[in-house]
Order: structure tokens, then C-alpha cells, then sequence
């Protein structure tokens, strides 16, 4: 397997205002190697170019900082698939305390390869359907969700989750961005597209009732 050196995982990060530290490359470079191995026997992603895993995957994920301060917070990432944007976003925000939840056992077998390799202390995986988790002792700060489909149920679970200033980002194509714009139950700030995608968005909000 070909190893991601510095300067490609540097180069890719930076379009989306990332300088990465020594760690957070040795991380990231552990990561993918994970993923590639893992995706062989586990539908884990469809992007297996080791560029394009750095844009997509970690990219995405870590351009949410600019827009979403994440410092001492609870982080509920639904639906975490392969990890992002929960993992990245744990990676680089120590004071972040992250709760992976995926149905998949598969899935969550990974999450949990992942966490011990990176020996994240602030990264917890649960293999569960959101409907099924609360925080224990206090509400979730923020709540993210990437390539899930069923906003609907998300959107309601959220509102309960969180807590009374929380919020809920959202990776989107232009379409869904518009269409869940216009829930009124919800404050919308306006979508901010993602570098170097030619129709996707993070999508922020907030509730406008509980």
C-alpha cells in the first residue's frame, strides 16, 4: 500500500484552510491506511484514490472548524460510516468529546479499529440507532451528519439531543441544502459551500422550537 508523505497530506488540507500538525498527519496517514484495508471486506467508502480520500473525506470534514466552533464541546455524528466527520474533527479538537453512532456492526467494528489506533481519548463509538441515544447526564452541543439520507428523522431526533444553544451541521448537495433551508422549525444560517466542490455544503442550524 502506498504511503500518503507530508507534503501530499499538507498540500491536499490546505484548500480548506488546514495546516497540519506532525500528529495530525501521522493520524490522518494511519487513517487512510486503515480505510483501504478495511474498505477491501467493508463497504466503507466509494473513494479510494488516496487524494481524493484526503479532499473528500478529511477536507470536508475539517472545513467545518472555520464555520463551527467545536472547542469543549459534545458531538453526536450520526450516522458515522467511516468516521467523518466525527473522527477528523476529534483529531484536531482535543477538548472535543465525540460519540460516533452507526447501526452498522461492521461499521462500528471499524469505528472502533480506528479509535484504538489513534488512541483517541475523547472518541466514543456506539453501535446503535439514533432514536436510542441520549447524552448521558446533559444534551449534545452539536450534532453532524454526512451522506445520510433521512434528514427528517434526524432533524426530529435533534431537536430533543440537543442542547438549548446546540447545533446541527449538515454536509449537503445544493438541492438538499435548499430544500431543508426552508424548515421553519429550524434557524438556518445561509449554506457555505465546500472548497474545491462544485455542489456541496455545510449547512448550520439551529432550533427554532423545541
Amino acid at each position: 500500500m502506498i504511503s500518503l508523505t507530508s507534503e501530499q497530506i499538507t498540500d491536499a488540507l490546505k484548500p480548506y484552510g488546514i495546516a497540519p500538525s506532525i500528529d495530525l498527519i501521522k493520524g490522518v496517514r494511519t487513517y487512510t491506511e486503515l480505510l483501504l484495508k478495511w474498505n477491501l471486506s467493508v463497504s466503507l467508502t466509494t473513494v479510494t484514490d488516496t487524494e481524493q480520500i484526503l479532499r473528500f473525506h478529511f477536507g470536508e470534514s475539517l472545513f467545518a472548524l472555520s464555520i463551527l466552533p467545536v472547542e469543549k464541546s459534545r458531538l453526536a455524528d450520526v450516522g458515522s460510516g467511516a468516521g467523518f466527520p466525527g473522527i477528523p474533527l476529534a483529531m484536531t479538537s482535543p477538548t472535543l468529546t465525540v460519540t460516533l453512532i452507526e447501526s452498522n456492526a461492521k461499521k462500528y467494528a471499524f469505528l472502533n479499529e480506528v479509535i484504538r489506533e489513534l488512541r483517541l481519548q475523547n472518541v466514543t463509538a456506539l453501535h446503535s440507532r439514533m432514536e436510542e441515544v441520549k447524552a448521558p447526564g446533559q444534551d449534545f452541543d452539536i450534532v453532524t451528519a454526512r451522506a445520510l439520507g433521512k434528514f427528517e428523522n434526524l432533524l426530529r431526533w435533534a431537536q430533543k439531543g440537543l442542547a438549548p444553544d446546540g447545533r446541527i451541521a449538515l454536509w449537503l448537495g445544493s438541492e438538499g441544502a435548499t430544500g431543508i433551508s426552508a424548515d421553519s422549525r429550524w434557524k438556518w444560517n445561509p449554506p457555505v459551500p465546500i472548497p474545491r466542490s462544485q455542489r456541496r455544503y455545510i449547512l448550520i442550524g439551529s432550533p427554532s422550537e423545541r
